[in-house]
């Protein structure tokens, strides 16, 4: 038989013999304490595994957002779930996709993906990269509209939470604004003729602050930004969609002749200006307006805390009854069906759901819209000015991010370059709305009759 280990101190041991007690007892006073020890170490480690931390790790391309997420977003989960131990695991934005496929092909990636709009999501819970959240308790505070991004065509698996939403619009300098006396246009006929003014009264700054050597903006805050006004916001997109109209048809093509106007007021030698460089300029006081998406606000409190700025939303023209804006669905996150911790990884999605998070992603970056039910308030005067405009217009996203991109050439890449070609002076807007409508009618189905109309080669 095994001898118990002796784990009483030598000190007690002595005080054993100074009372007087004899062998027999000191050796069932050291069986006694040895099984105390060994029961105290199985209960501390039974006990330390039960309640040991659960670790979950976040993919995402966010990577200006570490510090929020680290100071602000994960402390507040975790007043709720002290112990989860969430990590935000950003990658660099041009490398995520590439980055995150390969981590899911080795098995190497992280409980929670951060998902894009659209078709990459869709690819990734097609190859079984995303679970499926329809039973995740919260998903009702969401619209149908606000998870579109984010489910299958048919509408009937949901495989992200919907987080935010970025808005298009306009910014401008309200200190220039008072020192001219121009007041925010109510119609694109206001707009174009206060562009006039600005140029003739104040022929040292820009009237527009944008450029067209990225391509990539006169798409986004040019085109996307104007065109739903004419378009019809949601029910033109479908009707586009279900082939009854192209880009140069009607709305479609009156949106491309609408851009066309700012080319006379964009900065002097817009053609090489940057995205960075217009940037630049708006917050040094070079320029009157900033065709702009929510996303842009908090960057320019952080480069000059001191500009005085103010928003409206892209006028429509005179005479219309309703307005529309890009409200554009930007981010949500999903979860990894391989995740060794999905239990733990699912209270957090489902915490995203919750006013709690909307309220505070809101405010702590102002420019993203929760796409929740909730009415929340947001402090940023002016992301609540964007916000706003939800009350007054009906909202669609990006056109070509749905479908239309899906194969080569896509939409959205195409969308840039007539979107440039228009503002440098390359093509009439007709020229290139037949040029994109038949890049896409090309492999588009529902527009392969629009290649025939248009003679396409």
């Amino acid at each position: 038989m095994l001898e118990t280990p002796n784990y009483l101190p030598e000190s007690a041991i002595k005080v054993l013999f100074i009372l007087g007690a004899g062998r027999k007892e000191k050796c069932m006073f050291r069986r006694l304490t040895g099984a105390l020890a060994l029961a105290a170490f199985l209960m501390a480690t039974f006990l330390g595994g039960a309640f040991a931390k659960q670790q979950v790790i976040i993919e995402s391309w966010r990577t200006d957002d570490l510090k929020l997420w680290k100071d602000v977003i994960i402390p507040a989960f975790n007043k709720h779930y002290p112990d989860i131990e969430v990590i935000f695991a950003p990658t660099n934005p041009a490398e995520y996709n590439a980055v995150l496929d390969s981590k899911l092909q080795a098995g190497t990636a992280g409980d929670l993906i951060t998902c894009r709009p659209f078709g990459k999501s869709l690819e990734l819970y097609n190859k079984g990269h995303l679970a499926p959240l329809n039973d995740l308790p919260g998903m009702e505070n969401f619209t149908d509209f606000a998870k579109v991004a984010w489910s299958t065509d048919d509408g009937s698996v949901t495989y992200c939470v919907p987080m935010a939403s970025v808005i298009h619009g306009f910014l401008y300098n309200k200190d220039l604004f008072d020192k001219y006396g121009f007041q925010p246009p109510k119609t694109w006929e206001e707009f174009i003729d206060l562009l006039g003014q600005m140029k003739k009264k104040a022929p040292a700054l820009a009237p527009l602050v944008m450029g067209t050597k990225d391509q990539w903006e006169a798409a986004t805050m040019g085109w996307h930004n104007i065109a739903p006004n004419y378009y019809g916001g949601e029910a033109g997109r479908r009707a586009f969609l279900a082939g009854k109209e192209g880009f140069h048809t009607d709305g479609f093509l009156k949106g491309f002749e609408a851009l066309a106007q700012w080319a006379p007021y964009l900065p002097r030698g817009f053609k090489a200006v940057s995205y960075s460089d217009a940037q630049q300029l708006f917050t040094q006081g070079r320029g009157f307006i900033y065709p702009a998406g929510s996303w842009d606000i908090g960057v320019f409190h952080q480069m000059n805390p001191k500009l005085n700025m103010g928003a409206f939303k892209a006028p429509p023209p005179t005479g219309a009854t309703k307005s529309y804006i890009s409200d554009h669905q930007d981010i949500a996150m999903g979860l990894n069906p391989a995740s060794k911790n999905a239990d733990a990884a699912k209270k957090f999605l489902e915490w995203l759901t919750t006013k709690e998070f909307a309220e505070l992603y809101g405010n702590a970056l102002p420019g993203f819209f929760p796409l929740h039910n909730f009415n929340i308030t947001i402090s940023d005067p002016v992301a609540n000015e964007f916000l706003s405009w939800r009350q007054t217009s009906e909202g669609t996203f990006r056109m070509t991010y749905y479908k239309l991109s899906d194969q080569k050439p896509d939409a959205e890449t195409d969308l840039w370059v007539a979107s440039v070609n228009i503002l440098n002076g390359n093509q009439t807007p007709e020229e290139a709305a037949k040029w994109i409508e038949c890049r896409l009618s090309s492999w588009y189905q529902p527009h392969k009759h629009f290649h025939e109309e248009l003679n396409c080669k």
